[in-house]
This record gives structure tokens, C-alpha cells and sequence, in this order.
């Protein structure tokens, strides 16, 4: 299968490796604007974010994954690119555990020792980074981020667009709002809304979430 790779940066580089260690799957093209034309260079196309449509019209079957690691790009990046969902693939690496009975949409990554388990729903564009642990029965919105080795225990609710900071903990049955970021190394014992920064252990709110380059108002 036909992979092509949509930014060039440092998260670009892990995805690459989780392709990798797929036999089945080939990178073909990677496009970021850092290209200002489409060329061949080591059997792999590289060039502009605007060259997608010429790739898909030379490899019509070839599936994107978009490498980009901050949400917020990741989803204008989405309606950047204007493409459909057949478009997409998800990816899950073969050292990370995904039960048979969970869901994940379209264009998502599960990266390595991460485990997703029984019941949970890994939406559109999301990312399960290495050694996070997604318990039974959570749920992950589009866009959303769960870094290094966070622990969302059963029945947590992840809005859109949220990161989860490395090596955080979530309690069971608590909700994270849309576009809210939680600290690294922070315990999230109660609910926090949407458009918020949320820090330590416990967690409290510090501040508000830029989105799409608005701030949300108090």
C-alpha cells in the first residue's frame, strides 16, 4: 500500500518509523512546504502541500497520514487539504496493544507499548503517543493529543482537539473539554471544561486555550 506523508517535522519522524514496520505498507510521497517543487529523491516523492492532488492523480490508491504533531494545525491542515476520509489511514504499531473490541477513525495513530483497551473510541486524527495507556470504555474526540506515557483510566470523555500532557493521570469517569490542555506529569481528579490550561496534582485551571488563533474570553 501506497503512504503518503503530509509534514516533514519532528512527529514525522516517528510516524515514518511506525511505517516502517509495517512490510505491507510503503511510503511513497512526503509533502511539506519546506518543498517548493515535486521531485523524486531516494524513490520517494517530495514537494509542496499543494502537489497532494498531482500525487494522488500519479498513485490513486495511495492513503495520507497527516504528520503533524500540534492539534490545531493538524485539523486546519484537514481542511486544508480538502480531501475525503478514503483518503485517511489509521495506523496502530504492531508493539502496541489495541483490543478487538475498541474503534478508531480515520487518520489516527497508535505509537509504540501503547495500549488501547476493550470498549474504547479513538476518533478522526488522533494521537495515542508511546506508552500511553487508553482504558476500557474511554472516549477520544478528533484531534485529540495523548502524550508519552499519559494513563486515561475507564470511562474518561476526551474532548476535541484536547492534549493530555506526558506521564499525566486521569481518574476514571472524569470529562476533559474541547481544545483544553492538561500539563505533563499532572493528576486530573475532577472534570475540567473546555478552552482551558490545566496544570499539577491535582490539576487546576491556569489559564485559557488559543484556538485557530482566538483566544477564548474568560
Amino acid at each position: 500500500m501506497c503512504i503518503g506523508i503530509i509534514g516533514e517535522g519532528g512527529h514525522s519522524k516517528v510516524i515514518m518509523d511506525v511505517i516502517d514496520s509495517s512490510s505491507e505498507k510503503k511510503i511513497t510521497a512526503i509533502l511539506d512546504d519546506k518543498y517548493s517543487d515535486l521531485i523524486e529523491i531516494e524513490n520517494i516523492l517530495k514537494g509542496p502541500i499543494s502537489s497532494v492532488s498531482e500525487v494522488i492523480n500519479l498513485y490513486p490508491n495511495i492513503k495520507f497520514m497527516i504528520a503533524i504533531g500540534d492539534n490545531n494545525v493538524r485539523k486546519a491542515m484537514v481542511r486544508r487539504l480538502g480531501l475525503s476520509s478514503y483518503h485517511y489511514i489509521s495506523f496502530v504499531h504492531n508493539r502496541a496493544y489495541m483490543s478487538k473490541k475498541t474503534h478508531i477513525g480515520y487518520g489516527s495513530i497508535i505509537m509504540p507499548n501503547a495500549t488501547v483497551n476493550s470498549g474504547s473510541e479513538i476518533g478522526n486524527h488522533c494521537i495515542i503517543n508511546s506508552g500511553a495507556i487508553v482504558e476500557h470504555d474511554s472516549y477520544i474526540s478528533d484531534y485529540a493529543h495523548i502524550c508519552p506515557n499519559a494513563t486515561l483510566t475507564g470511562n474518561t470523555v476526551i474532548g476535541e482537539g484536547v492534549q493530555v500532557g506526558a506521564g499525566t493521570t486521569i481518574i476514571p469517569a472524569m470529562k476533559i473539554g474541547e481544545w483544553s490542555i492538561v500539563g505533563a506529569g499532572s493528576t486530573v481528579i475532577h472534570d475540567i471544561p473546555a478552552f482551558c490550561k490545566a496544570v499539577g496534582t491535582p490539576a487546576n485551571i491556569i489559564g485559557r486555550t488559543f484556538v485557530r488563533g482566538v483566544e477564548v474570553s474568560e
